[in-house]
């Protein structure tokens, strides 16, 4: 079983985003069971103190991470290549689609007051919101909802796991018409 673990370990070292289990199988030529017994082998031995990195289920999918205790001090230097810096408009933006998806343009700049064109165009090409329909009123517009790459820059295994907002901080981003 310890080759079929390091064997799983070196795909998930190699392999930039996340990939199920099945994407694990399918690589590696292994059974899922086996993909399932590596997982948990790695698991265990990354749990232990002297590991520096930890499995982290990001969208659906499996990577290797450095641990939450270190990213916080390794941010500054390896975080940025995603993070590039963000301006605040950018973040607000991207705060508005996470939290009120799937939202159309005007809807974002009913909720942030200013037009979010050039934001949103900067956010699709980051690959961090994509268009995810079109909302079924007059004019058809294109609605935004997230990406797996908002998961991983943000370490979240699903939208579910974004931080809740309190009551104040939810009404921001209500929009008019919903409750």
């Amino acid at each position: 079983m310890e080759k079929e673990t390091a064997l799983i370990e070196a795909i998930l070292y190699l392999e930039g985003d996340p990939l199920d289990e099945g994407g694990l199988s399918r690589i590696s030529g292994l059974s899922r069971e086996a993909v399932q017994s590596a997982l948990k082998a790695l698991e265990d031995r990354y749990a232990r103190e002297e590991s520096g990195v930890e499995l982290t289920r990001i969208g659906g999918g499996i990577l290797i991470s450095p641990k939450k205790d270190y990213w916080n001090a390794l941010r500054e230097r390896y975080g940025k290549k995603n993070e590039s810096r963000l301006s605040r408009a950018a973040m607000e933006t991207l705060s508005i689609v996470a939290y009120s998806q799937p939202i159309t343009r005007s809807e974002i700049e009913a909720i942030r007051g200013v037009q979010a064109d050039t934001m949103i165009r900067l956010l699709v090409e980051r690959e961090l919101i994509r268009e995810v329909g079109k909302k079924d009123v007059p004019g058809k517009p294109v609605q935004y909802g997230t990406t797996k790459a908002f998961l991983k820059l943000f370490r979240l295994e699903s939208i579910a796991d974004l931080p809740k907002l309190t009551d104040q901080e939810a009404e921001r981003f209500e929009r008019e018409g919903t409750p």
